[in-house]
């Protein structure tokens, strides 16, 4: 991570405690099922959640940001934040994975885990790992190669030491 980075992580993680949300100001708030349809259909939802999957999909709220970046579960409630313009310009199969990835954490967030254990690198925290592992074995189940989960792992806060952490901790080949 960059000083740059590490600068924006740190004043992101110091807005959330204020007793006031600076950056949710003009967010939509919806319900998953409102705006993610048939999800609770989907094999890797179910696996995440089992029998629960309509239950905990139809209470889930998605607060579509205009923050710049990708989706997160914020730690205070349990709820999905994505980002607009990632929903509107990303890749339509990252997106998908990458919704994968957040449910699983979702998950763990009402299994009573911490999603943000100080204690560890971003690509050494065993809920990333977990999360990533689900993603990654729903990515192949939709026959995609190892260079395209490789470029799905890849992220600009990510530098190449972390990314070969993350790929050897799921299982993924680099070429």
């Amino acid at each position: 991570m960059t000083a740059i980075e590490y600068a924006v992580f740190r004043i992101l993680r110091l807005f959330r405690k204020l007793p006031f949300n600076v950056l949710g100001i003009g967010n939509q708030k919806v319900i998953f099922t409102e705006y993610f349809k048939d999800f609770e259909k989907v094999d890797a939802v179910k696996g995440i959640f089992g029998e629960k999957t309509g239950e905990v999909l139809s209470h889930l709220k998605v607060e579509l940001s205009w923050i710049f970046g990708y989706m997160y579960v914020d730690g205070s409630d349990g709820h999905l934040v994505i980002s607009k313009g990632y929903l509107n310009t990303g890749n339509k199969t990252d997106i998908y994975l990458d919704l994968i990835h957040e449910l699983c954490h979702v998950k763990q967030f009402l299994d009573g885990r911490e999603l943000f254990d100080p204690r560890y690198d971003y690509v050494d925290r065993p809920t990333e790992i977990e999360a990533y592992r689900y993603a990654v074995q729903e990515a192949r189940r939709l026959g995609l190669s190892e260079d395209r989960i490789c470029l799905y792992l890849r992220t600009e806060w990510m530098g190449e030491g972390d990314f070969r952490r993350l790929a050897k901790s799921v299982n993924v080949l680099i070429r």
